[in-house]
């Protein structure tokens, strides 16, 4: 069920997570699992992870997040761009933080 904006997959359990493909600025392709999605103030935003296979097995493991900002052109095309104000990173940053501990999942 998604709560505060966020659609998320997190009680989806034994369900695999969407996969995004990012590609850095070198051209390098990198896979993250989508976590969920945040709408805040008219912004979209993507909690990512990224998909390491060495520590697949190892469910102990902190897992690094990244969030990033939505942007969905006319044809409704996400591309994905770094959030480069600190408020705003504040802000979604302490929404996800919030969603994360009700759903217990760090």
């Amino acid at each position: 069920m998604a709560r505060d904006g966020f659609r998320d997959d997190l009680e989806n359990d034994g369900e695999e997570f969407e996969v995004l493909i990012l590609i850095d600025d070198e051209g390098q392709e990198h896979s993250f699992e989508l976590i969920a999605e945040l709408e805040m103030e008219n912004s979209n935003y993507v909690v990512v992870a990224p998909i390491d296979e060495e520590m697949e097995d190892e469910e102990d493991e902190e897992v690094e997040i990244v969030i990033l900002r939505a942007i969905y052109d006319e044809e409704g095309n996400m591309y994905l761009a770094d959030i480069e104000d600190d408020e705003e990173w504040e802000k979604v940053a302490d929404a996800w933080q919030e969603l994360a501990e009700s759903e217990e999942i760090e």
